[in-house]
Protein backbone atom coordinates (compact mmCIF):
# COMPACT_ATOMS: atom_id res chain seq x y z
CA UNK A 1 0.00 0.00 0.00
CA UNK A 2 1.03 3.26 -0.52
CA UNK A 3 0.97 6.18 2.02
CA UNK A 4 1.61 9.80 1.97
CA UNK A 5 3.25 11.40 -1.29
CA UNK A 6 4.36 14.56 -1.74
CA UNK A 7 3.37 16.55 -4.58
CA UNK A 8 4.98 20.23 -3.55
CA UNK A 9 6.18 20.92 -0.46
CA UNK A 10 2.98 22.34 0.97
CA UNK A 11 0.52 19.78 0.30
CA UNK A 12 0.05 15.84 0.97
CA UNK A 13 -2.24 14.18 -0.64
CA UNK A 14 -3.75 10.33 1.12
CA UNK A 15 -3.56 7.36 -1.08
CA UNK A 16 -5.63 4.25 -0.78
CA UNK A 17 -5.52 2.56 3.08
CA UNK A 18 -4.57 6.13 4.62
CA UNK A 19 -7.81 7.57 3.78
CA UNK A 20 -10.35 6.01 6.79
CA UNK A 21 -13.47 8.20 6.92
CA UNK A 22 -16.51 6.78 7.92
CA UNK A 23 -17.94 8.30 4.49
CA UNK A 24 -16.83 9.75 1.48
CA UNK A 25 -18.03 10.66 -1.48
CA UNK A 26 -16.58 8.64 -4.31
CA UNK A 27 -15.39 9.96 -8.12
CA UNK A 28 -14.89 7.48 -10.95
CA UNK A 29 -11.78 7.45 -13.12
CA UNK A 30 -14.00 9.26 -16.15
CA UNK A 31 -15.49 12.05 -13.45
CA UNK A 32 -18.92 10.20 -12.76
CA UNK A 33 -20.29 9.96 -9.43
CA UNK A 34 -20.27 6.93 -8.03
CA UNK A 35 -22.20 8.07 -4.68
CA UNK A 36 -21.33 8.10 -0.75
CA UNK A 37 -20.02 5.23 0.58
CA UNK A 38 -17.65 3.91 3.58
CA UNK A 39 -13.86 3.93 2.89
CA UNK A 40 -13.33 0.32 2.80
CA UNK A 41 -16.18 0.19 -0.26
CA UNK A 42 -14.33 2.73 -1.98
CA UNK A 43 -10.74 0.82 -1.53
CA UNK A 44 -12.00 -2.63 -2.78
CA UNK A 45 -13.65 -0.41 -6.09
CA UNK A 46 -10.28 0.79 -6.70
CA UNK A 47 -8.57 -2.52 -6.08
CA UNK A 48 -10.97 -4.04 -8.21
CA UNK A 49 -10.21 -1.69 -11.07
CA UNK A 50 -6.70 -1.81 -10.47
CA UNK A 51 -5.79 2.07 -9.42
CA UNK A 52 -5.43 3.71 -6.58
CA UNK A 53 -8.06 5.49 -4.33
CA UNK A 54 -7.08 9.45 -4.28
CA UNK A 55 -8.04 12.41 -1.54
CA UNK A 56 -9.30 15.19 -3.65
CA UNK A 57 -10.86 17.82 -1.00
CA UNK A 58 -10.18 16.34 2.81
CA UNK A 59 -12.52 19.68 3.61
CA UNK A 60 -15.23 18.70 1.74
CA UNK A 61 -18.41 17.16 4.04
CA UNK A 62 -18.16 14.51 3.18
CA UNK A 63 -14.41 14.10 2.24
CA UNK A 64 -14.15 13.52 -2.08
CA UNK A 65 -12.19 10.97 -3.06
CA UNK A 66 -11.32 9.78 -6.67
CA UNK A 67 -10.77 6.72 -8.24
CA UNK A 68 -7.67 7.17 -10.67
CA UNK A 69 -3.68 6.03 -11.42
CA UNK A 70 -1.83 7.91 -8.96
CA UNK A 71 0.85 8.34 -11.59
CA UNK A 72 -1.50 10.05 -14.13
CA UNK A 73 -2.96 12.59 -11.15
CA UNK A 74 0.39 13.07 -10.19
CA UNK A 75 1.43 14.20 -13.55
CA UNK A 76 -1.79 16.42 -14.62
CA UNK A 77 -1.18 18.16 -11.33
CA UNK A 78 2.57 19.05 -12.21
CA UNK A 79 1.01 20.34 -16.00
CA UNK A 80 -1.35 22.09 -14.37
CA UNK A 81 1.13 24.01 -11.81
CA UNK A 82 3.48 24.67 -14.28
CA UNK A 83 1.23 25.89 -16.80
CA UNK A 84 0.11 28.00 -13.62
CA UNK A 85 3.19 29.59 -12.82
CA UNK A 86 3.66 30.23 -16.96
CA UNK A 87 0.77 32.74 -17.02
CA UNK A 88 1.83 34.39 -13.75
CA UNK A 89 5.35 34.96 -14.90
CA UNK A 90 3.42 36.03 -18.47
CA UNK A 91 0.79 38.58 -16.69
CA UNK A 92 4.00 40.36 -14.91
CA UNK A 93 5.66 42.61 -16.96
CA UNK A 94 8.48 44.47 -15.92
CA UNK A 95 8.30 48.54 -15.56
CA UNK A 96 11.58 49.84 -17.68
CA UNK A 97 13.46 53.43 -17.10
CA UNK A 98 14.50 55.44 -19.96
CA UNK A 99 16.34 58.55 -18.98
CA UNK A 100 16.51 61.57 -21.50
CA UNK A 101 18.51 64.74 -21.24
CA UNK A 102 16.96 67.65 -22.84
CA UNK A 103 19.85 68.54 -24.76
CA UNK A 104 20.04 64.68 -26.57
CA UNK A 105 21.38 64.74 -30.23
CA UNK A 106 18.60 63.44 -32.92
CA UNK A 107 21.01 59.94 -33.26
CA UNK A 108 21.03 59.39 -29.62
CA UNK A 109 17.34 60.15 -29.50
CA UNK A 110 16.79 57.42 -32.02
CA UNK A 111 18.62 54.92 -30.62
CA UNK A 112 16.43 55.31 -27.00
CA UNK A 113 13.29 54.91 -29.53
CA UNK A 114 14.58 52.12 -30.57
CA UNK A 115 15.41 50.76 -27.08
CA UNK A 116 11.67 51.56 -25.84
CA UNK A 117 10.70 49.92 -28.66
CA UNK A 118 11.87 46.46 -27.97
CA UNK A 119 10.79 47.19 -24.30
CA UNK A 120 7.36 47.13 -25.49
CA UNK A 121 7.81 44.51 -27.78
CA UNK A 122 9.03 42.41 -24.96
CA UNK A 123 5.40 43.28 -22.95
CA UNK A 124 7.01 45.67 -20.54
CA UNK A 125 6.16 48.88 -19.44
CA UNK A 126 8.78 51.98 -20.02
CA UNK A 127 8.97 54.90 -18.06
CA UNK A 128 10.15 57.66 -19.89
CA UNK A 129 11.84 60.71 -17.97
CA UNK A 130 13.24 63.55 -19.17
CA UNK A 131 15.66 65.00 -16.85
CA UNK A 132 16.37 68.73 -16.42
CA UNK A 133 19.68 70.14 -15.22
CA UNK A 134 20.73 73.61 -14.20
CA UNK A 135 18.72 76.36 -15.65
CA UNK A 136 16.85 74.23 -18.03
CA UNK A 137 13.79 74.19 -15.17
CA UNK A 138 13.33 77.81 -16.32
CA UNK A 139 12.03 75.78 -19.90
CA UNK A 140 9.90 73.22 -18.75
CA UNK A 141 7.87 73.35 -21.72
CA UNK A 142 10.72 72.06 -23.55
CA UNK A 143 10.77 69.11 -21.64
CA UNK A 144 6.52 68.44 -22.66
CA UNK A 145 7.75 68.83 -26.49
CA UNK A 146 10.34 66.03 -26.19
CA UNK A 147 7.94 63.55 -24.30
CA UNK A 148 5.54 64.45 -27.21
CA UNK A 149 8.40 64.11 -29.57
CA UNK A 150 9.55 60.60 -27.95
CA UNK A 151 5.82 59.38 -28.09
CA UNK A 152 5.10 60.03 -31.29
CA UNK A 153 8.60 58.50 -32.82
CA UNK A 154 7.28 55.07 -31.11
CA UNK A 155 3.86 55.94 -31.97
CA UNK A 156 4.47 54.92 -35.37
CA UNK A 157 6.07 52.05 -35.20
CA UNK A 158 4.00 50.16 -32.52
CA UNK A 159 0.41 51.01 -31.22
CA UNK A 160 0.84 52.34 -27.38
CA UNK A 161 -1.07 53.68 -24.62
CA UNK A 162 -0.15 56.47 -22.29
CA UNK A 163 -0.93 55.61 -18.62
CA UNK A 164 -1.44 58.79 -17.19
CA UNK A 165 -0.39 62.53 -17.91
CA UNK A 166 3.35 63.49 -18.04
CA UNK A 167 4.00 64.50 -14.31
CA UNK A 168 6.94 66.14 -12.92
CA UNK A 169 8.61 65.11 -9.99
CA UNK A 170 11.66 67.34 -8.80
CA UNK A 171 13.67 67.93 -11.79
CA UNK A 172 12.13 65.25 -13.61
CA UNK A 173 9.58 64.63 -16.44
CA UNK A 174 7.97 61.54 -16.62
CA UNK A 175 5.05 59.69 -18.34
CA UNK A 176 4.60 55.48 -18.37
CA UNK A 177 3.57 53.81 -21.29
CA UNK A 178 2.77 50.35 -22.17
CA UNK A 179 2.11 48.55 -25.50
CA UNK A 180 -1.88 48.16 -26.70
CA UNK A 181 -2.92 45.01 -25.90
Amino acid sequence: MKGYITISKTTRTKLNGDIRYPSVRVIGANGEQLGIMSSKDAQKIAQDQGVDLVEIAANADPPVVKVIDWGKYQYQKMKEEAKNRKKAREKQSELKTMKIGLKISENDLNIKVRKINSFLEDGDRVKIMVIFRGREMAHKELGQEMVDKIINKISETSEIAVEGKPQFAGRNLSVSIRKKS
